[in-house]
């Protein structure tokens, strides 16, 4: 007869892998970021009082929410948002993967930049027929399969020539932390790199809590390639992607590592953005 512990093990080995979309989901918390979230109509009402206006895609490849703000610039500010909702329980994943709080566009609407962007992730916010199209394996083992960096590197394209911009300053949330260097090592149009709060290690951050490696997915600590200047902000508190992960990447790419002492995975990156991303300049 197997024992009790090799459920707690198996079911840890099938979960954990999916921790950043699992902490704290629709709450509000101190930074004052209530639930505006957990649809496309909730997401698109908010942005759209906030001067964002939805994009079509124009490009072929998986379904990504696209909000752009602003005017044409030289340089396009794109953030990109975490892994999205939380697992109802460690064996069954969400049937939908749109976030209750989607960070990357609170800390959009923060930035003053003359054009901004949001990018959700595959599958996130869909319409009824996307949901069809869509298979799951895309916010589960292949969420940062090359086919995914693919739909964002067409994506990113479409944008910089409708914009008219001529670069591009990357900001990735949690696991769009994980795409945005990705990104940018395949790209020569990217003056800076901006991760917030993302296990910039995937081999690293799996071994950390001891968990069943993403082997269909891509790895930014171990794909190597040309970065371009980076800022990786870090929670002090964050339990999810502990500093140690992050400043581990940092020092292999000569970025630099801002752990904001009294943070965590979500507390409270919106709420402080602003003067984050002046440091960052």
């Amino acid at each position: 007869m197997l024992r009790p512990e090799f459920f707690r093990i198996r079911a840890a080995l099938t979960s954990a892998a999916f921790l950043f979309a699992a902490t704290l989901a629709g709450c509000a918390g101190p930074d004052g970021f209530g639930g505006f979230g957990g649809s496309r109509q909730a997401v698109e009402e908010w942005a759209q009082n906030r001067g964002f206006v939805t994009v079509p895609s124009g490009v072929a490849g998986l379904p990504i929410l696209r909000l752009a703000r602003g005017d044409a610039a030289a340089v396009l500010h794109v953030y990109i948002e975490g892994d999205g909702a939380a697992w109802p329980s460690p064996f069954h994943p969400p049937r939908d993967p749109t976030p209750e709080r989607p960070v990357a566009l609170a800390l959009a609407a923060q930035d003053p930049a003359p054009a901004v962007v949001y990018l959700g992730r595959p599958c996130q916010y869909p319409s009824a027929e996307e949901t069809r199209e869509c298979p799951l394996k895309y916010w589960t083992s292949h969420r940062f399969a090359a086919e995914v960096l693919d739909t964002y590197r067409q994506t990113l394209d479409a944008l910089k020539t409708s914009s008219g911009a001529a670069q591009l300053r990357l900001f990735g949330y949690s696991g769009g932390g994980v795409l945005a260097p990705l990104l940018a090592a395949s790209r020569t149009d990217v003056v800076q790199l901006v991760t917030i709060a993302a296990p910039l290690s995937v081999a690293e951050w799996t071994s950390w809590h001891q968990v069943t490696p993403l082997t269909e997915s891509l790895d930014p600590g171990v794909q190597g390639g040309s970065l371009p200047r980076a800022v990786h902000f870090v929670g002090g508190k964050d339990a999810v992607v502990p500093p140690q992960v992050v400043r581990g990447f940092a020092n292999r790419s000569g970025g630099r590592l801002r752990i904001v002492e009294d943070f965590d995975h979500q507390c409270c990156w919106s709420r402080d953005w602003r003067r984050l991303l002046e440091e960052a300049q």
